[in-house]
């Protein structure tokens, strides 16, 4: 007869704080200090059919976007007043068309392995974090909470988006 048994720290608890995404928070420009909500917003990673989970045609004042542990840096295509064409098939995103305020974002950063425990592992933290926007189509612009920006956790905005 095999008994295994786990000791207490063997299991990673669900409250612990793994590899974050960053925040990205939207303000009016005209008035910087009072949030701004985005409409129909969608959001597509460059090279990805299907678009971001949660972000197709919704209405937010912010998004939280995955970062890639493996590269230093993502591209993401940012729809606002998006409408969507499913070309006649539902079910497969891969052919959809989307229309509306386009800017494409580039987020460039670099990765840390961070030692969170036995049961845990590493999780992995982005420092020197930038966003620059290619095309200006509705963003006006994005500043960095904290100069130089890292993303080491969910609890707070990263980012300020002026629209």
């Amino acid at each position: 007869m095999l008994l295994v048994n786990c000791e207490r720290d063997d299991i990673c608890p669900e409250s612990t704080p793994t590899t974050p995404n960053l925040i990205i928070t939207s303000f009016d420009v005209s008035i910087q200090e009072n949030k701004k909500n985005m409409f129909d917003v969608t959001i597509k990673g460059e090279g990805v059919d299907q678009f971001l989970e949660d972000y197709k045609k919704v209405t937010t004042d912010s998004i939280v976007l995955p970062l890639n542990t493996a590269t230093n840096s993502v591209v993401y295509k940012i729809y606002t007043n998006s409408t969507i064409d499913n070309n006649g098939t539902p079910a497969d995103e891969s052919d959809d068309i989307v229309t509306g305020n386009l800017d494409t974002v580039t987020v460039n950063y670099t990765t840390e392995q961070v030692y969170v425990s036995r049961a845990c592992g590493y999780k992995t933290v982005f420092k020197d974090v930038s966003i620059t926007v290619d095309t200006n189509n509705w963003i006006q612009f994005i500043q960095p909470v904290n100069n130089p920006q890292s993303v080491e956790d969910e609890k707070a905005t990263h980012f300020k988006l002026f629209h």
